[in-house]
């Protein structure tokens, strides 16, 4: 695959590229690099996380990635995750395992490496932590504080100082080319962006991806793009703003039916951003199943004629949300069965429902 080809499977994962230019020096000198993205186990994992992340890293496996998938144990241990159990975050990070293994991630380019192991086997890493430390202020750490889920505040954990730098010392210590968060991560990315040539250390390449939209109505209020894209994601705390990747049918069609989805309109209407980020990805047509009487069946073989006709108002918000669900269910079917008929999967899927979820 060459160059061009390749920047745009990576443009397609990257809501913002920091820097495009340094991308495509990368690009030019490997034909391999490595990305890295981490993740908290924390509770159950909706279609963000399960469905569009597979779509997102196998896009950056066909780009010439060795993905290395962070399990931040020992940050959700900081972040108060499961009670801050350590114990019990493993058994949920085994299960965000077997989700992907369910969801098509391309294991074979995927390495799963573990916060706790990885660190105890790498002194080094402390002293990479300290350098960094060194090299900023509280201020510019606490502004990282939403990579953890948390409004600056003086008041929160002294976690908040120790969680941004250690996040920042991943890049180096994994040899990141690529720093492939979510927006809601770019703070701290940057951070390293600025810090790391003071010690002598390679920048990353930043690609930001979308977050995926929650089912509810977003706020009306301005706010600069990393807040906002943290308040209309969807919500383990709120679980009608989400799918999670083990829900039922009937589950499914109930939060879609109740989701917001605006007349037509296109703006911050989650129904057509999962069709566009998620169904159109996995599917290659989209068809509308309703009465004769309502214009009968129509089918759909791009996402923008789906949203073309959903503006001129040919379609109604209750016959889009009907069809989403049975899309966004034949997706995740595979993973239920998965945990249905899976000895170690269903026991994991056990555990993780009968734990306390705490944050």
């Amino acid at each position: 695959m060459d160059v061009k080809k390749r920047l745009k499977l990576i443009k397609e994962v990257g809501e913002e590229v920091t820097t495009e230019d340094e991308l495509i020096e990368l690009l030019n000198n490997n034909k391999n690099f490595v990305a890295y993205d981490g993740f908290e186990p924390s509770g159950q994992i909706h279609i963000a996380q399960g469905i569009l992340r597979a779509i997102n890293v196998n896009k950056m496996i066909d780009a010439g990635a060795h993905f290395k998938m962070w399990v931040a144990d020992w940050f959700g241990m900081l972040n108060n995750k499961m009670g801050g159990d350590l114990e019990k975050i493993r058994v949920v990070g085994e299960y965000f395992i077997e989700v992907w293994k369910a969801s098509g991630m391309n294991l074979d380019h995927v390495e799963f490496i573990w916060t706790s192991e990885f660190i105890k086997n790498n002194p080094n890493y402390w002293d990479t932590v300290m350098k960094l430390s060194m090299n900023t202020t509280v201020q510019r750490v606490l502004r990282c504080g939403q990579i953890m889920g948390r409004k600056e505040s003086l008041s929160n954990p002294a976690a908040q100082i120790l969680y941004p730098l250690m996040q920042a010392a991943d890049i180096h210590h994994l040899g990141a080319d690529v720093a492939q968060l979510g927006m809601d991560q770019r703070k701290v990315n940057m951070l390293a962006r600025e810090i790391f040539p003071k010690i002598g250390l390679k920048k990353p390449i930043v690609v930001s991806h979308h977050m995926l939209m929650g089912l509810q109505q977003p706020a009306t209020e301005e706010k600069d793009i990393v807040d906002r894209t943290i308040e209309i994601k969807m919500s383990k705390s709120k679980p009608d703003t989400a799918v999670f990747m083990t829900d039922s049918k009937e589950e499914i069609y109930r939060k879609l039916k109740k989701a917001w989805c605006p007349e037509k309109q296109a703006k911050e209407n989650p129904i057509l951003e999962w069709c566009k980020l998620i169904v159109f990805e996995k599917f290659d047509s989209f068809e509308i199943t309703r009465p004769e009487k309502f214009g009968g069946n129509v089918s759909f073989n791009s996402y923008v004629d789906l949203e073309t006709a959903y503006v001129k108002g040919d379609i109604h918000p209750l016959d889009l949300k009907q069809s989403t669900a049975y899309y966004i269910n034949e997706l995740i079917k595979p993973v239920r069965d998965h945990f249905e008929n899976d000895p170690k999967a269903k026991k994991l899927k056990e555990q993780v429902e009968s734990f306390k979820i705490t944050r």
